[in-house]
């Protein structure tokens, strides 16, 4: 169970922020904010689109901004060029608060050139633990997607980005992609995660926006195959 300290919301965009914007309500993106109720400190995971608006919603339940996290580099999570549209990310929310920005070091170049974001890239190693207040938030290096993808634990829950959706996994068929590494991130990498923990995935791919890991593992395609030359036949 989750402790009275953590502050953790799951916001869709289009929906719970960036509401009117067409690209947010097509990438059905969500954005996480991880906090500690006593300190009142928060940070954002993947903060796209309308960051002013999750600024708002922060400050708004009393809490301040002391960080992001980035799951990965891909505009629709930090910013950048998507499909020839301009997406506000974490280029914008260094405008309105001067804090880090915590990527997996693979990540680092990537997230930088997406983004122009250079000096206040935090860049982790695997297992590296990022604090807000006195809650710890856990990197797990997840690499498939892209080469620095990290999923972030945070007591039982697991934010995961594009790595793992409750129904698919993230493409590797895109540039830095690669379908081996996504082979071992779900049957070794995230094999550390209980079933208990409760998914929360970087889109809404499914009916439902979360689920525990036991069920995902028992119903998500993507982890049927048994070897990882069935899974690259299905999936590379």
């Amino acid at each position: 169970m989750s402790s009275d300290r953590l502050y953790f919301r799951q916001l869709l965009a289009g929906r719970d922020f960036a509401v009117g914007d067409p690209i947010a309500r097509q990438m059905v993106n969500f954005a996480y904010v991880i906090g500690d109720t006593v300190t009142k400190e928060a940070v954002i995971v993947d903060p796209a689109y309308a960051v002013s608006d999750l600024v708002d919603v922060i400050r708004g339940e009393g809490m301040e901004v002391v960080g992001a996290l980035a799951t990965h580099y891909h505009a629709d999570h930090v910013g950048g060029s998507l499909f020839g549209h301009q997406i506000a990310g974490i280029t914008e929310l260094l405008e309105i608060v001067d804090v880090p920005i915590h990527v997996q070091r693979d990540e680092e170049p990537w997230v930088a050139r997406t983004t122009g974001v250079t000096s206040e890239l935090v860049a982790h190693a695997p297992g590296d633990v990022v604090t807000v207040g006195e809650i710890a938030i856990t990197c797990i290096h997840t690499p498939g997607h892209t080469p620095g993808s990290q999923c972030l634990l945070v007591e039982d829950c697991l934010v995961s980005g594009d790595t793992l959706f409750l129904e698919g996994c993230g493409r590797t068929d895109l540039p830095g992609s690669d379908p081996e590494e996504m082979y071992r991130t779900l049957t070794e990498r995230l094999s550390v995660v209980s079933d208990q923990t409760v998914l929360f995935p970087g889109h809404l791919y499914a009916a439902e926006p979360s689920q525990p890991m036991g069920e995902t593992r028992k119903w998500n395609y993507v982890l049927a195959p048994r070897t990882k030359d069935e899974w690259l036949a299905a999936f590379s």
